[in-house]
């Protein structure tokens, strides 16, 4: 591999991941979709923010569930589509026009390199 391609790769190529609520799944991706954004994995997962958990009574006893159903998007972006990704996310997962606790969190981070396996591409053209 051109060791200079992989530098140039870690630079242009991010990964995107939100923690967003079920019920946003389908907004979001609509608002995805908007900014031509296709490439999409979910996840279902399970945490808890400052809404700690919640509780509740279920069979007539008290019980306490700490760990909320979430998913988690992840989505490797070329640079010039983080900050469109990231506005679709919010536009499509905000709860309301000022948003509310739990309706998650965005991660960039830095990405090394992306291979497509069928045809051995990398960097910003796998993606």
């Amino acid at each position: 591999m051109d060791s200079s391609k992989h530098r140039e790769s870690r630079s242009t190529v991010k990964f995107v991941i939100a923690i967003v609520q079920p019920g946003k799944l389908e907004s979001i991706k609509a608002e995805l979709s908007q900014v031509e954004v296709v490439r999409l994995t979910v996840l279902d997962c399970q945490g808890f923010g400052r809404q700690r958990g919640k509780t509740g009574a279920q069979h007539g006893l008290d019980s306490s569930v700490n760990l909320l159903r979430k998913v988690q998007l992840q989505i490797a972006v070329n640079e010039e589509f983080v900050q469109p990704t990231i506005d679709a996310i919010v536009a499509g997962g905000r709860t309301g026009s000022e948003g509310e606790i739990g309706d998650g969190k965005i991660f960039v981070l830095p990405m090394d390199d992306c291979i497509r396996i069928r045809t051995g591409e990398t960097g910003s053209e796998a993606i």
